[in-house]
């Protein structure tokens, strides 16, 4: 059984012709709204533990990633943290790492950093507002794809989610840090019960 958890009305991110795009950064009235939840806590083993579990499933084929976090403390550590059990582990390999902070003019620079490659999949560590802005700029601008996307605890948060724009986290998937999945469906977060 699964529990959802409603997004927050947002305005919609307009999907405009190459020709006639306009920034994908959020406006002066989402970023307004927007309410961030506490900063990154410390990840915890079973959620590190359950991350390796979903990047290493037989069926999901993955020897590549690329890593990006925030700068805050909670997600640089989880990031290592990530990137040392990855690279134990046989025919692994940790393509780049890319960091960004919590408010930025652009993001285009890391962005295209983070999804250059293209690598296998992608895992992110990171705070929501950075990550939701990253993450549009990703998706306007660059080849990303959030069903090949995993995450720590820290981006289950429906406000993010919709922070991000419609259907921009769609298919991302994550752990929580009790060691239980979570994953974006469209706008909604959805995770078992527990």
């Amino acid at each position: 059984m699964t529990h959802l958890h409603h997004p927050p009305t947002w305005p919609a991110i307009a999907r405009t012709p190459p020709a006639s795009r306009r920034s994908p950064l959020a406006s002066p009235a989402e970023q307004a709204a927007y309410r961030e939840r506490a900063a990154p806590r410390p990840h915890t083993p079973a959620e590190l533990d359950a991350l390796l579990a979903l990047l290493t499933h037989p069926q999901a084929r993955i020897e590549t990633i690329s890593v990006g976090h925030g700068r805050d403390t909670a997600s640089r550590n989880a990031a290592e943290a990530l990137i040392r059990a990855w690279e134990d582990l046989d025919d692994k390999t940790v393509l780049t790492v890319v960091d960004w902070p919590e408010q930025a003019a652009s993001w285009l620079r890391p962005a295209r950093r983070f999804a250059a490659g293209p690598p296998d999949a992608w895992v992110v560590a990171a705070a929501g507002r950075g990550w939701a802005e990253l993450s549009r700029r990703l998706r306007q601008d660059t080849a990303w794809a959030p069903d090949r996307t995993f995450a720590f605890a820290s981006l289950a948060d429906a406000n993010t989610i919709a922070y991000a724009g419609e259907g921009t986290l769609h298919a991302l998937r994550g752990t929580t840090p009790e060691g239980t999945t979570w994953s974006v469906n469209g706008n909604w977060l959805t995770s078992p019960i527990p």
